[in-house]
Order: C-alpha cells, then structure tokens, then sequence
C-alpha cells in the first residue's frame, strides 16, 4: 500500500475548483512516487500577498511564483506550505509558450519536492540540476 494514503493534503486560495483539485491530485501523486507520507498545505495567493511573503520570509522585496517551507514535525515527519502565485504562473506561461495548467502544476510538484527536501541551485544551473530534472518528469506524468 502507497504511504501517501496517510498523508493530509489541504488546497486553498485564489484558484478555480477545478486547479485546486489537480493541485490536490498532483500532490499525492508526488508522494505516492516517492512513497512518502507528508502533511502538504497548497495556498494559491495574490501578487500582494506573495510579494509579502517573499519579502518577510526570504528578504527579497518582489512577487514570486511559488514558495515553499518545510516545517519541522516531531519524530522527524514530514510536513510543509507551499504558496502559488497564479499571477506570476500565467506570466511564466506566457513566456514559456505553456498553459496555464500546466504551469500551475509545475509549481505544485516543485513546491511539493521543496517540502520533500529537494532543492536546487540559483540561476541557470537549476533547470539541469536533478530536482528539476524530477519535477520535470512528474509534470509530463502528471499532466
């Protein structure tokens, strides 16, 4: 039996029903791949409000398109919140000539994998480190 069974995944925010149940499904794909079991909070937020986020959190005054914490569990459980801005995802989209969709849920899964423990260099180096290479490969079975 998959350990996602026992996972918790709560979708919320500025998103249509039916992205914040691909956003749900994609997440527990993630983790019934990497047969784990995490407790994963997806919040899609305005520019504003990611703005703020990025800024208090991480130092940098500027709207992103995802951020992720991981937040420490007693017992070592894995457990994390992960914030979409689906602004900056429709701008992304555009300039990577992608839908939408599939933009969102490429934050999802990358998201996902931050949660996870995965990380990934700064600047161009990230799109060919292997966290990218992963979160590439489950965007395509995902999709």
């Amino acid at each position: 039996m998959s350990r996602a069974v026992g996972s918790h995944v709560a979708v919320s925010g500025l998103a249509s029903s039916a992205t914040l149940r691909r956003a749900r499904r994609a997440v527990l794909g993630v983790l019934d791949s990497e047969d784990v079991e995490a407790d994963v909070a997806i919040t899609f937020v305005g520019k504003q409000r990611m703005r703020r986020l990025n800024a208090e959190y991480l130092g940098r005054d500027r709207s992103t398109d995802v951020i992720a914490f991981a937040l420490p569990q007693p017992g070592g459980a894995l457990a994390g919140d992960v914030y979409i801005c689906p602004y900056a995802a429709a701008r992304q989209a555009r300039a990577h000539d992608v839908t939408l969709p599939e933009e969102l849920l490429r934050l999802v899964v990358h998201g996902t994998l931050h949660v996870l423990g995965w990380d990934h260099p700064e600047g161009a180096s990230r799109m060919a480190s292997a966290m990218w290479r992963r979160q590439e490969r489950y965007v395509a079975a995902l999709a």
